[in-house]
């Protein structure tokens, strides 16, 4: 893998890891603060808006990324600038648009909540106060593109990372004083929380507008190497940038599409197969906002992939290196697979302990945690496939798959919730996430004759180790079991950290002897060895 992917995939997945961390470690004092009943309500207000902010901005910094890199690559910089100075006063009206939308369809959106334990007046309120975020974040997610399409990743992983720490201290603080200081009641402290999302965007365009300033000379001293022979309208560019864009836009309401089934169908469904309204509202909580939240930290490393990976891709396709494609495709599957593999399974595992460390524990998000922890490689599969897709200019083949998930999720979900309560809403999850991954990269293979035979035989020596290291942290685990109890947070804590020691040695140990990490890492792995003393 080039070293410029390498370090453009390392920045954005550090920063969105970080940004992840942030976004997981702020529950357990926010659990404290406002119970599970203020997670129910919490996930009600965010579900619908997750669905416009993606429709809003979700296929723009790839889009961008992907045009930029492209007319880059020919030596067009002012084709990109002429995109970047329209577009930002595009988004500016985007999402006004999209916050006015959001603020009067919220009584619709809470009264489609079905849920028990709030009314729908109590529900669109706090709907209506994370709408005022959807005003920002489409501008910033144009300037974040303009940065990718130039190979610089830091200004998004930078300004990821303070919109969630600012997010998080508003959030925390805000609910704190509303509940604890002014005695006040439950909806407004979450309403705070929620508005919340709109301080962090104002934190994190500071931030973006500084990077733009420190780099202006540079970006400028590109335009003076403009070749100059392509003049192309606004009206062709945005043409062009809405064909990459559409995809994508279904690529990011993937995951909120499915959560807003569950929403529509789940409290209905529980309460068919005999659970309680409350009960059935407590479980979707736990499954959208609790165990989702640990889920999707594996998940991040296949956006830092996506993101770095499209511009990479639409390089080496626009200048028919068909090499470094399969190259750059070869090592981002790998790694991807290398990483999260072992992730998802050592989750599984302490699911337990893991889930007592950041909410407590709780018998039914223990059981969801374990069920749920495996699906993360396939939302990753599906995220590093459609990004491959909008690389090679296929990507309207993004939208056939996502529709084939969710119309299996549709229409197994009411089912499979009646056989297996919260879990079926996982298993209906998987299948169709399942069904789009397998279109995607059947569609890869078909345009481009890329062959998976590399990419199977490691992952079966991947998932061979992965074995020998979930047997290390089984033992592990059951050495401690007489000695800590993982229901409570510390001795939980302690748990991880042991069983995760273990685990990792016995994977980078295992992934040293098979070859499999020089493989995909090279010298870095190499020079890691000398450090370590493991190689002579």
């Amino acid at each position: 893998m080039s070293s410029k992917l390498v370090r453009g995939t390392f920045v954005l997945t550090v920063g969105m890891v970080l940004s992840k961390v942030l976004g997981l470690l702020y529950v357990i004092p926010f659990d404290a603060i406002v119970g599970v009943k203020g997670f129910e309500l919490y996930q009600y207000a965010y579900v619908p808006y997750t669905i416009f902010i993606s429709i809003a901005t979700a296929g723009v910094p790839l889009a961008v990324s992907k045009f930029i890199a492209k007319y880059n690559s020919l030596g067009e910089y002012q084709v990109g600038r002429k995109l970047f100075k329209s577009g930002l006063k595009v988004m500016m009206t985007t999402g006004l648009l999209a916050f006015i939308i959001l603020y009067l369809l919220a009584p619709i959106f809470a009264e489609a909540s079905d849920t028990q334990n709030f009314t729908v007046a109590e529900v669109t309120e706090v709907i209506r106060a994370v709408s005022f975020a959807l005003i920002l974040i489409p501008f910033m997610s144009l300037i974040r593109g303009f940065f990718q399409g130039h190979d610089s990743m830091g200004p998004t992983a930078v300004s990821q990372v303070i919109e969630q720490l600012i997010r998080v201290i508003v959030l925390l603080g805000g609910t704190y004083f509303v509940l604890r200081v002014m005695d006040g009641n439950l909806v407004t402290a979450i309403s705070v929380a929620t508005f919340a999302a709109f301080i962090g965007a104002v934190g994190s365009l500071a931030v973006l507008i500084w990077y733009w300033v420190k780099r202006k000379s540079y970006l400028d001293k590109l335009l003076e190497e403009d070749k100059g022979t392509m003049q192309i309208s606004l009206k062709e560019i945005y043409k062009e940038i809405i064909i990459y864009a559409i995809p994508f836009v279904f690529v990011g309401i993937a995951m909120p599409l499915f959560q807003w089934i569950d929403t529509l169908t789940f409290n209905r469904a529980m309460i068919d197969a005999g659970v309680s309204g409350k009960e059935a509202g407590n479980a979707l909580g736990i499954l959208n906002v609790n165990a989702q939240k640990l889920v999707i930290i594996p998940m991040t490393l296949a956006t830092g992939f996506s993101l770095s990976l499209v511009p990479n891709v639409t390089r080496a396709f626009v200048e028919n290196k068909y090499h470094a494609f399969t190259n750059h495709l070869n090592q981002a599957i790998q790694i991807l697979l290398f990483l999260t593999l072992p992730a998802v399974v050592g989750m599984s595992l302490l699911a337990k302990p893991v889930f007592s460390v950041f909410y407590g524990y709780d018998k039914l998000g223990v059981e969801v945690l374990q069920a749920y922890a495996p699906a993360a490689i396939l939302f990753a599969l599906f995220s590093i496939s459609a990004a491959v897709l909008q690389g090679i200019n296929q990507q309207r083949f993004t939208i056939l798959s996502l529709m084939v998930g969710i119309l299996l999720k549709l229409s197994l979900n009411i089912p499979l919730i009646h056989m297996f309560q919260t879990k079926g809403s996982i298993y209906s999850t998987s299948i169709g996430y399942l069904a789009a991954s397998l279109i995607n990269l059947y569609v890869i293979y078909y345009f481009t004759g890329y062959r998976y035979s590399l990419v199977i035989r490691r992952t079966i020596l991947m998932g061979l180790i992965t074995f020998c290291m979930a047997i290390a942290v089984i033992l592990v685990r059951g050495s401690l079991g007489h000695l800590l109890n993982a229901e409570g947070r510390l001795q939980a804590l302690i748990i991880i950290i042991l069983c995760a020691a273990a685990g990792a040695i016995v994977y980078f140990l295992l992934s040293l002897k098979t070859k499999i990490a020089q493989k995909l890492f090279g010298a870095r792995i190499d020079r890691l060895q000398q450090k370590l003393k493991l190689k002579a």
